[in-house]
């Protein structure tokens, strides 16, 4: 392929995702509205991990502006109810080797911010209209999707949230018990009905027109906390992006209230003075570096009090302590003290022949439950999600921007720009990290940098894709709590990546996650 001839590159969680981005570039499209419509596509084809009904981030970079971050997460209601009126209940996810506890129910809804994201997006940098960027998502909902091996892998881990109610029983299940399975059609009208109504009547039909009424009384009556004014009100946040030196790159990145951003910056600043190309990759004592930084974020993590401070203001102000020089360097001696033997989320990422990069990560949770009466759009259930609440459910300040650690990033050198980011909870930092110095200390192709095996610490615990050979003895006696994973998971994020070279494109979508890159054009 001639590299001149290339208008693109998409890095993404599923075909169909990236075929949608795929059919908007080759008509004209930026990578913009690329984006836009692979995330309809994705609402569709990845219902588990994306939907109209949640939220998520876009780090943009447009070819002539400076790079932006589009906030449009998820807002807490603006009025709290008693306990006692909401629908809030706990299910298990059977993981095989684990279970973990999640809470539905509409009373875990959180106001949805991915239409109005959308259609801010669209009105600032886009260059087709809307109803032209729906149409491949509506397509693929009226035709059908045919489930694949990953997509209902994770069906069947949370299962009991996608036939919790007959209303997504109706949609997503074959006989009205048994989930979609691999192979089967997912076919959803009532969404092909609902993206071709947005795309003609805008926005404002979900935030005040007929399904916002819907919305606010399906909540009045089955216990929600949102109302009309909860939806009217949800504005979309532009933010500068945090901006970090990275050796001789330059990141963009998530910016506060949003916490994954910092804490990546904050590992970089540890890692940075540190020559790893004299260390080896994966060596021992590479290893147990990566480690040791690890556990030294969740430290400053907690030290910084970012899990029970409910004030968003006081935790935008502790996340900027964490990236005080002194402070870094503090915890660099700590580093040279220690031996040196030592969830439902997705990720979009497109690159046009403009010059613009786009990188955007959404999430639903895992979803309430609940379908939104007409409309396809199964709720999300971020009020019920134990990252976003660390410090006890109910807590939530109204009317506020929920937190996440989400981080979208773009990553510009002399040479290259690099779009990237993951899905993955916790995990995504740590595996954003991982690629990131893959590509800019060891020099890796993207399709290297993302397909490398990763470790992950967190309460001590140390994770590690043993799929390179032997784990080092040295980096188990150091962390005696480990779990040795024998093959590439989902557990490790989802790193779907972009890159550009002068005019050539290069991507990788994440193995662990479904992941797909297509090259876009002769």
């Amino acid at each position: 392929m001639s590299s001149t001839s290339c208008q693109g590159m998409i890095a993404c969680g599923h075909p169909a995702t990236a075929s949608a981005a795929e059919e908007i570039l080759l008509d004209g499209g930026n990578a913009f509205d690329a984006i836009v419509a692979a995330h309809f596509a994705a609402c569709v084809a990845e219902p588990v991990l994306a939907s109209l009904g949640g939220g998520g981030y876009l780090l943009a970079h447009p070819l002539d502006r400076d790079p932006i971050a589009y906030d449009f997460f998820n807002q807490t209601p603006r009025h709290k109810k008693p306990e006692s009126d909401i629908e809030f209940y706990a299910m298990l996810a059977d993981f095989g080797t684990a279970q973990q506890e999640f809470h539905i129910g509409l009373g875990s809804m959180a106001t949805p911010g991915a239409i109005r994201g959308m259609f801010a997006i669209h009105g600032d940098l886009c260059k087709l209209p809307m109803r032209r960027l729906v149409q491949p998502a509506a397509r693929l909902a009226r035709e059908g999707v045919v489930f694949n091996h990953f997509q209902s892998y994770i069906f069947d881990i949370i299962a009991p949230i996608f036939t919790a109610t007959e209303e997504a029983r109706s949609i997503y299940t074959s006989d009205g018990k048994t989930l979609i399975r691999e192979g089967e059609t997912l076919i959803q009208t009532a969404m092909a009905d609902t993206l071709v109504a947005l795309g003609e009547e805008k926005e404002d039909l979900f935030y005040e027109g007929d399904i916002a009424q819907r919305l606010a009384e399906h909540c009045q009556h089955q216990g929600g906390h949102l109302t009309l004014e909860d939806l009217k009100h949800y504005e979309v946040i532009r933010r500068q992006p945090l901006t970090r030196q990275y050796r001789k790159a330059r990141l963009y990145t998530n910016p506060p209230p949003s916490s994954g951003g910092t804490l990546i910056a904050f590992a970089l600043s540890l890692l940075e003075t540190e020559n790893l190309a004299s260390l080896g990759w994966h060596s021992p004592e590479h290893l147990g570096l990566l480690a040791d930084i690890m556990a030294l974020t969740n430290k400053a993590r907690i030290d910084a009090h970012l899990d029970d401070d409910d004030s968003p203001i006081s935790h935008d102000h502790h996340l900027k302590q964490l990236l005080d020089p002194v402070l870094l360097e503090q915890y660099r001696q700590q580093i040279h003290q220690r031996s040196q033997c030592l969830r439902g989320t997705t990720h979009l990422t497109v690159m046009d022949q403009y010059g613009n990069s786009a990188a955007m990560t959404v999430s639903n949770g895992e979803g309430c439950g609940h379908i939104l009466p007409g409309t396809g759009i199964m709720l999300n259930n971020v009020l019920g999600e134990e990252d976003l609440n660390p410090g006890g459910f109910h807590r939530w300040q109204p009317n506020q921007r929920m937190t996440s650690m989400m981080a979208p990033s773009l990553i510009e050198t002399d040479n290259q720009r690099i779009a990237l980011g993951s899905g993955g909870s916790n995990r995504l930092r740590t595996a954003i990290l991982q690629v990131i110095s893959n590509l800019v200390d060891f020099g890796m192709s993207p399709e290297q940098a993302v397909d490398s095996a990763r470790i992950h610490v967190e309460n001590e615990l140390l994770n590690i894709e043993q799929v390179n050979g032997e784990v080092p003895a040295s980096l188990l006696q150091a962390y005696p709590q480990h779990r040795l994973w024998p093959e590439r998971s989902l557990f490790f994020g989802g790193v779907h990546t972009v890159v550009q070279m002068a005019e050539r494109f290069n991507g990788a979508g994440d193995p662990r996650r479904g992941g797909v890159a297509v090259r876009v054009g002769i």
